[in-house]
């Protein structure tokens, strides 16, 4: 007797054929890896194949590998991980795309296939600097428009590049470098002698 997630894994191998380039069972959950010049299409025959049909893209991020696995990834940097729903089989997917240039990572936008990525491609863009080839409206959408950077690539300071204030002089909000002095905590553990001996 074939289970849940073994039918679904025949089905995503059914329906994608070439275009999967792997696939992981984990924690009972099925993650795909698709190519980034398959991207748009994969996406599409996940939606319309009769074997799959995830009708809803529930979660779109991104990823920065850099330093993934104690800086031991060897791969590319950026990746967008999108979270999968079929209403009619109850079934979910997740899918991975790697960006091919980690200086400009650039990847096909859903936003054709699925209208609930277009805020989910925005905050990929704002926060990792992904761009979304494709987009009709690619901007920031937490971080401010003034905003230097994208905060969670690895690399990015942890007190940023700029910080703001009201100025009352000129009665706006003005941009300033940053002022805090960068310093490293180290807790300061006391024990007593015998601490935990009864």
């Amino acid at each position: 007797m074939t289970t849940k997630l073994e039918t679904l894994e025949a089905a995503v191998r059914n329906a994608l054929g070439d275009d999967l380039q792997s696939l992981a069972v984990a924690f009972g959950e099925i993650t795909i890896v698709v190519k980034a010049s398959n991207y748009l299409s994969a996406m599409r025959v996940l939606r319309d194949h009769a074997d799959t049909r995830f009708e809803e893209l529930i979660d779109l991020c991104g990823v920065d590998y850099s330093t993934y696995g104690d800086g031991a990834w060897d791969g590319a940097r950026f990746a967008a991980v999108s979270h999968l729903l079929s209403i009619e089989h109850n079934w979910r997917l997740r899918v991975r795309v790697f960006a091919p240039d980690d200086e400009m990572p650039m990847l096909a936008s859903l936003t054709d296939i699925w209208a609930s990525a277009n805020w989910y491609e925005r905050e990929a863009f704002d926060f990792f600097g992904i761009l979304f080839e494709g987009h009709n409206d690619l901007r920031r959408i937490l971080t401010d428009y003034g905003f230097i950077g994208h905060p969670f690539r690895k690399d990015f300071p942890v007190s940023g590049y700029v910080e703001m204030r009201y100025d009352a002089e000129q009665k706006r909000v003005i941009y300033q470098p940053v002022t805090i002095d960068p310093r490293e905590i180290t807790p300061r553990v006391i024990r007593e002698e015998h601490y935990g001996i009864k």
